[in-house]
């Protein structure tokens, strides 16, 4: 039987949960959100606190079917609680990496042990996707937080000392919190295939996995479901009571289209199968993806000796990564659940890998070649070449001192680092691009990456009381509204988004049109428009009645029209 861990100081949690946090929260405040998605999410999380209508996820005034509500209730919360959306949109992210990461060690301790412990928290905070994600205010970082939790569930009910099935329930219930965030919570299932191989393999002497009754894992099925009730249960009440079109589509959306279609028949990021293999896992999953050809000489002792607290844990890792191959719709973040899991299979050989010379020459290689290469970049677009200048141009900044800046300090801390081990010199790396990233980055591309300039000079153009109609900019723009606006839907066509521009105006002889300059428009004479600024790569026109044409076709689809009052507007 595996000894009891369930005694182990409290204070090695509490600094690994003080440390994580620290890491991931720092810059918190520095920028506001930034397309695609951050805008999206805070937008809806901003309009629950305002409008008090927490059940529906509401864009603008037009339901926003594409995901459950359990994220962007996080972030309205933390907007409630502190009254500043700057600081409350990243809060769910940071706070569900730092769980994962408590999640990931604890169970790795009970397993192996602390030391081992040390190096699955270690692991996961050295990679670059997961720090990435609990950085950024996408729906990823959250989903990966319930996926892990429904892991470390299965996992203590199978595999710890006084195992109970009641850890596969709590598991469970997880599952179900991570549905309502994304589709995807229910990904721990997936550990139950190399469990059921574990346990078909298992000899009389082995005392792992624990096995129940069959009736077990039904029964989690059941309160998965219920937890996810806690959401759905209400909301098709509300659509009944209802009785209007706009709601049954939702209901429809979020329950086929986002899950199902979207999956079997993605119509959108089409990628080969093997995709994440070839293209993210490389980048993505660095330090440990260089660390497999170590671990596999212990990965096969394991599968020989069926080892469940690596077989599960790994065999998770493989299935997600096929379960999103076999999609025709890939992003690169989707993979993002398996990286826990696969530090936690990583953990119990590192002890004996770490010192090896070939892992030590990599892990100061690559490095090396960041600080090199960052500072090569920096030194290039001060003479306006090299990718940088690319950036610069596009973005109307000069981020040549800061990546100068951010490779001079990687080969410093290197050099300072140089009798260490490779496993020093990629942290104190990491940490020196993260908080480069985090702040210096982030207030030098904030007001670039938001048209907070485009409406003050909106506000300067036209009469306080003039409504604005916005085609083809996104929800950074309603964010940011200072006044009333009017939209046409979030997928609507965009001959059918112009046409419904064009009959506005036409009835709203006091309001203007803003588009992006570049924007090809059958029903209005672009010249006649004023400039208003630059954002996001776009020069922005706003048309008033005088830049109507004197007819616009009607397309075969004439989209809803939205009308949307910001309160409090988002001011920095």
């Amino acid at each position: 039987m595996l000894p009891d861990f369930s005694r182990y100081q409290r204070a090695d949690m509490i600094w690994l949960a003080l440390i994580t946090f620290a890491l991931l929260a720092l810059g918190i405040g520095f920028r506001a959100p930034w397309p695609a998605d951050e805008p999206r999410f805070a937008l809806i999380a901003k309009d629950m606190v305002e409008s008090g209508q927490w059940l529906f996820p509401m864009r603008g005034n037009e339901l926003y079917p594409d995901k459950p509500p359990l994220f962007m209730w996080s972030i309205a919360v933390f907007y409630a609680l502190t009254g500043s959306l700057y600081v409350a949109f990243l809060l769910p992210s940071a706070i569900a990496g730092t769980v994962t990461v408590l999640a990931v060690f604890d169970i790795c301790r009970r397993l192996w042990g602390s030391r081992e412990a040390w190096w699955a928290a270690g692991l996961l905070l050295a990679s670059v996707q997961f720090v990435l994600q609990a950085k950024s205010a996408q729906i990823d970082a959250s989903v990966c937080m319930w996926v892990t939790l429904g892991c470390y569930g299965l996992l203590r009910a199978t595999l710890c000392h006084n195992a109970h099935a009641g850890w596969w329930l709590a598991g469970c219930v997880a599952m179900g919190l991570g549905i309502m965030t994304k589709g995807v919570g229910f990904l721990p299932l997936l550990m139950l295939v190399p469990y059921a191989i574990a346990c078909w393999r298992k000899r009389p002497e082995q005392s792992l996995p624990q096995q129940y009754g069959w009736l077990w894992w039904p029964t989690g099925i059941v309160v998965m479901l219920l937890a996810l009730l806690l959401w759905l249960w209400p909301m098709l009440n509300a659509v009944d009571s209802a009785m209007d079109p706009a709601y049954s589509a939702y209901r429809d959306n979020i329950m086929m289209k986002q899950t199902v279609t979207r999956y079997a028949n993605s119509w959108h990021h089409i990628k080969p199968f093997w995709y994440f293999v070839a293209s993210v896992v490389p980048w993505a999953w660095l330090p440990l993806v260089v660390l497999i050809p170590w671990q596999w000489r212990h990965w096969s002792a394991a599968w020989k000796a069926n080892d469940a607290r690596i077989l599960m844990p790994l065999g998770f890792v493989l299935l997600v990564l096929l379960f999103f191959s076999l999609s025709p719709g890939k992003r690169g973040v989707y993979i993002l659940p398996a990286l826990p899991m696969l530090a936690l299979a990583m953990a119990p050989a590192m002890p004996h890998i770490a010192d090896k010379k070939g892992v030590s020459r990599i892990l100061w290689a690559l490095p090396l070649l960041i600080g090199l290469g960052l500072l090569v970049v920096g030194l290039l677009g001060f003479v306006d070449k090299g990718p940088l200048a690319k950036m610069n141009l596009r973005y109307a900044i000069d981020g040549s001192g800061v990546v100068f800046a951010t490779g001079a300090a990687v080969l410093l801390a290197l050099f300072m680092l140089r009798h260490r081990s490779g496993w020093q010199a990629w942290g104190i790396t990491m940490l020196v691009v993260w908080c480069s990233y985090s702040v210096a980055f982030a207030s030098l591309l904030n007001p670039v990456r938001t048209p907070s300039s485009v409406w003050q000079n909106i506000d300067s153009a036209v009469p306080v009381n003039a409504e604005i109609a916005l085609l083809d900019t996104g929800e950074q723009f309603m964010l940011f509204a200072r006044r009333p606006i009017v939209h046409f839907g979030y997928h609507t066509p965009p001959e059918a988004e112009m046409y419904a521009a064009w009959k506005w105006l036409e009835a709203h002889k006091d309001g203007y049109v803003l588009l992006p300059s570049t924007k090809q428009s059958p029903c209005f004479d672009l010249s006649k428009g004023q400039s208003v600024g630059t954002a996001h790569r776009e020069d922005w026109l706003l048309l008033g009645p005088q830049a109507m044409l004197g007819q616009c076709q009607r397309p075969e689809f004439t989209p809803d029209t939205f009308r949307y009052v910001p309160i409090n507007p988002l001011i920095k």
